[in-house]
């Protein structure tokens, strides 16, 4: 019988919201070693970059597991209490990466249909490229120095960042080439604009898994 992940709500319930550059949680070990360990074997097999929605993926029964535990209720209502949102009936849009290109991590903030942004890392601590600052994703105070952070996070040890989206939520990383395994959870506005986002979403599933598509 498979053990499923059981991610550490009490730690993101007791995590208080930092406000510099701008609201944000950020929660260390919000994967348990123990859990981190399984799931390194599970992982998805992408070699390619980009991001792919889980039904364009073969997934492990455990990685389904904890796909399937992000998008439940019990994420989102500690998310909604944590930043004082309702988001009883927002969307979900979710995604995995494998790999980082040379062009990701520029600097940009998310798309306005998208109210919240959570990014969850699964990646060992021992990548020589984490200590050079590399990948480590930064929460900027403006849209063009990347040098100029308030927090910068490791992708690394089941780390959880959420932050609600807004007009100076800016965000990149040093340019970082190689395996960077990040699920990102993103709870949607109800308007046109998502709609279609979430309709492109659906059909790159169907694309991605076409046995012509890289």
């Amino acid at each position: 019988m498979i053990q499923p992940v059981t991610p550490d709500y009490a730690a993101l319930e007791a995590t208080p919201v930092a406000t510099t550059p701008f609201a944000h949680v950020v929660v260390p070990h919000f994967i348990t070693p123990a859990d981190l360990r399984a799931l390194a074997t599970s992982m998805p097999d992408i070699r390619s970059g980009g991001s792919f929605p889980p039904a364009a993926l073969s997934l492990s029964p455990l990685m389904a597991g904890l796909v399937a535990e992000l998008e439940g209720p019990r994420l989102r209502q500690a998310i909604a209490t944590k930043f004082d949102l309702d988001l009883d009936a927002a969307p979900t849009m979710l995604t995995l990466r494998g790999r980082t290109r040379a062009k990701d991590g520029r600097i940009h903030r998310d798309s306005d249909s998208k109210r919240v942004t959570v990014l969850l890392y699964l990646n060992p601590a021992d990548e020589a490229a984490w200590a050079r600052h590399e990948g480590c994703l930064r929460l900027l105070r403006n849209g063009h120095d990347l040098e100029d952070f308030a927090a910068e996070i490791p992708p690394v040890n089941g780390t959880l960042l959420i932050f609600p989206n807004g007009p100076d939520t800016w965000h990149g990383h040093r340019q970082y080439v190689g395996p960077r395994h990040t699920i990102q959870l993103n709870y949607m506005t109800n308007d046109t604009r998502a709609r279609n986002e979430l309709r492109r979403h659906r059909l790159s599933a169907l694309t991605k898994r076409l046995p012509w598509v890289a």
